[in-house]
């Protein structure tokens, strides 16, 4: 009861904070896109090369989401398309995965819950994402009582749980005061909990859902960049994920499996490279502890322990550097690239996945993959500033909050510690 009584007054008391304006909101460095060098010290987190200036389609779809936020700071999952039928009723319903997705989108432009163009958006789409997660049970995997949304029918019924892991970890540490910080982190360690306890023996937590597969991949994401973030994540957690992850893909012959992606390789692809990317940045600091007990180590037992332990890392690295390859040897294969055939909330997800993990590894095929995809999605934008699904995930809240992840995924966070490379 104690516990309640005190998130529930951190809620108030960050909503007080917020309107009262930004003036009261005590303001704390952004994670640096190309900021000054105070910033980067504090950061834990920053790209992976120099990012581009916010282009004029990024721009109108910001404002478009902006404008579409509901009074409580959540957002539905808007309009969708006419032949996917029913789903009016829950247009304007608050969404946890669909705020999750949105506020993330509002992040990468540059702006935290203290400051920016958006920073009163997102710290109010914080408040409430913590007040769900607060009225949640303890042990369930569900983090709403929002029942039968579109993303929930198509990429599982706890892609809420799964994006709240993302969007809590990655806005922790930008929280204004502490207050704040104790409401985040407080409702990312009820979230880690959820997620400890009900992951299976094989890594997963559900299959259901058109494409599954995607929402396994956000909640990769999500544990192992709480992780990085400092959170006690048990080892077991992440190495059962990352093995499944791993599972996913044949490296003799360069396939993604069809499991838990409706057939569609693009989906598992995404996931997969994705799961596996961040779970190597989490090793980051453990690999460096392995090279350096290596040449310290006291007795060979110690020795040999850090040499297993470092050969692991190395395969999980190399793991990695097949996904890509086989990612890349697909770049040219147009159906492929489609995904399902036409543009969906999946595809948008799974472009975002894959080039989050091209953009950490630089070089040419980042570049054109780059290149292809702001063309293709500024192409399909719709003349308000927002993009539309034509197949499953339709709603305009998920499919313009992917689309513009898509398009700053040049923004997207790596550890501070990994080598940051600057664009050609």
């Amino acid at each position: 009861m104690l516990r309640r009584t005190f998130v529930t007054a951190s809620v108030l008391i960050l909503f007080a904070a917020i309107a009262a304006g930004p003036a009261l909101v005590k303001e704390k460095a952004e994670t640096p896109a190309g900021g000054d060098k105070a910033d980067q010290k504090k950061a834990k987190w920053a790209p992976a090369v120099d990012p581009k200036p916010l282009s004029e389609n990024v721009k109108r779809g910001l404002g478009w989401l902006s404008e579409h936020q509901l009074p409580s700071g959540a957002w539905g999952q808007g309009e969708e398309s006419a032949q996917m039928g029913g789903g009016a009723k829950l247009k304007d319903a608050p969404s946890v995965a669909d705020t999750c997705i949105a506020t993330l989108a509002l992040i990468r432009s540059g702006s935290t819950p203290a400051k920016g163009q958006y920073a009163k958006q997102i710290s109010k789409a914080v408040a409430y994402v913590c007040s769900e997660i607060e009225k949640a049970d303890k042990d369930s995997l569900h983090v709403t009582s929002t029942r039968g949304t579109r993303v929930q029918s198509k990429l599982g019924p706890y892609i809420d749980t799964f994006m709240a892991s993302m969007l809590l970890s990655e806005v922790q540490e930008q929280m204004p005061g502490q207050e704040g910080l104790k409401l985040v982190s407080n409702s990312l360690d009820k979230v880690l909990h959820k997620m400890h306890k009900n992951q299976r023996a094989d890594g997963t937590w559900d299959d259901r859902g058109w494409a599954a597969t995607l929402a396994q991949g956000m909640a990769v994401k999500g544990l192992n960049r709480a992780a990085q973030q400092g959170k006690a994540v048990p080892q077991a957690v992440l190495e059962r994920a990352a093995s499944n992850a791993r599972k996913q893909f044949d490296s003799k012959t360069g396939k993604f499996s069809a499991k838990g992606s409706a057939g569609v390789e693009l989906y598992s692809a995404g996931a997969n490279v994705s799961g596996l990317a961040d779970s190597v940045n989490t090793n980051a600091p453990a690999e460096a502890q392995a090279r350096k007990d290596i040449k310290t180590a006291k007795t060979q037992k110690d020795r040999e322990r850090a040499q297993r332990q470092l050969a692991k890392f190395e395969a999980d690295k190399q793991d990695l550097a097949d996904a890509r390859k086989a990612v890349v040897a697909r770049l040219e294969d147009k159906q492929f690239i489609a995904g399902f055939g036409s543009n969906g909330g999946e595809e948008f997800l799974s472009h975002m996945s894959i080039g989050e993990s091209l953009v950490a590894a630089g070089g040419e095929d980042w570049k054109k993959w780059d290149e292809s995809m702001t063309k293709n999605m500024n192409r399909v934008q719709n003349k308000d500033g927002s993009w539309s699904g034509h197949h499953c995930i339709t709603g305009r809240t998920f499919c313009t909050s992917a689309a513009l992840l898509v398009l700053m995924v040049d923004r997207s966070p790596v550890p501070i510690a990994a080598k940051i490379k600057k664009r050609r």
